[in-house]
């Protein structure tokens, strides 16, 4: 999670058609950034997987839907997701939400 201008960024890799709209838990790409991993049942096409992807992340960090944004990788699985508000308060509500994540204490780093 990084602090962008009017809010907070958070990485996302998304599996459409998986099975289920879930929260897998963060996980570190090659080059050890971390992001969240994510399953929706929603297919890839016409925006679909992107809303189920908005409408899991509002309702398990409690804001609303029209305060997420995906900035970056509409049609690719790895995604960034904007969240406008105060960065400060946005920042410690998404990293305590992130640490009682299961498995998060080994994972280290937000999103």
């Amino acid at each position: 999670m990084k602090a962008v201008s009017g809010g907070v960024s958070v990485r996302l890799r998304v599996t459409p058609r998986g099975g289920s709209d879930r929260i897998d838990g963060l996980a570190r790409d090659a080059e050890g950034r971390s992001f969240l991993r994510l399953r929706v049942s929603a297919v890839a096409e016409k925006g679909k997987a992107n809303e189920a992807v908005v409408k899991l992340l509002a309702k398990a960090w409690r804001l609303p839907r029209t305060a997420l944004t995906i900035t970056a990788g509409e049609s690719g699985r790895n995604k960034v997701v904007t969240v406008a508000g105060d960065a400060a308060v946005l920042e410690a509500q998404i990293s305590t939400w992130l640490e009682a994540l299961p498995g998060a204490s080994e994972k280290g780093g937000a999103a």
